[in-house]
């Protein structure tokens, strides 16, 4: 109802504005699930074309931080931080007042962010699509488009022969899935008929697989 509401405009701009702070703030609340829904809030009124500087501050700060990573909890039901926080770092990601590069920075942020939480509600699949919308825009620098791989690559360079650490397992399978978005294009719909292509496609398919013949040649 709240989705219908702001994409038809029944919520004026003034009241739209309000909610949005009101979420922005809500980043710090002290319950899981309040913190984990502002995002699907923002990203309403992001696609609805509303946009405070603010609100990416907030977002910035809290995403990489969150700890509690459950998909699902019996209790409380979704929560989903990083993929509810994906989505809107891919939306942020396509406004032209926030630079591509500072929410590549962000992802890889999340991701290297220690956790003993293994991502199993596709939480990698949807971080991976929010990365390639923002590696749609077309004023990213081939260096731009590749460079936030490295702390990955650095990361993977410091673990030895044994068991993966969580998050290790979890940038992993994020990259995998943006390697295959990178090779086929990104669809943003089921009926798109030509996927958007990802920005230097050959540069950053070469990168992906560069970091992951890291753990591979161990």
């Amino acid at each position: 109802m709240l989705n219908t509401w702001v994409a038809r405009g029944v919520i004026d701009t003034g009241r739209r504005l309000a909610l949005g702070d009101e979420m922005a703030e809500r980043f710090r609340h002290r319950e899981v699930q309040a913190r984990t829904f502002a995002p699907l809030v923002l990203d309403m009124l992001v696609t609805r074309g509303d946009f405070r500087p603010g609100w990416v501050d907030a977002f910035e700060q809290w995403y990489p931080a969150e700890t509690d990573l459950r998909g699902y909890d019996e209790e409380l039901g979704w929560l989903h931080a990083v993929a509810h926080g994906a989505d809107l770092l891919g939306r942020f990601g396509l406004r032209p007042e926030v630079a591509p590069t500072r929410m590549l920075a962000l992802a890889t942020a999340r991701l290297l962010a220690p956790t003993p939480y293994v991502y199993g509600q596709r939480e990698d699949d949807r971080l991976a699509i929010a990365i390639a919308l923002v590696l749609t825009r077309p004023d990213l620098s081939e260096e731009e488009a590749t460079g936030w791989l490295e702390p990955l690559a650095c990361d993977l360079r410091g673990f030895g022969p044994g068991p993966l650490p969580a998050h290790v397992s979890n940038h992993l399978r994020t990259l995998r899935m943006l390697y295959l978005l990178a090779d086929r294009g990104l669809r943003t719909a089921v009926a798109d008929a030509d996927p958007a292509p990802l920005a230097h496609r050959g540069a950053l398919m070469a990168r992906i697989g560069t970091v992951l013949d890291l753990l591979y040649a161990r």
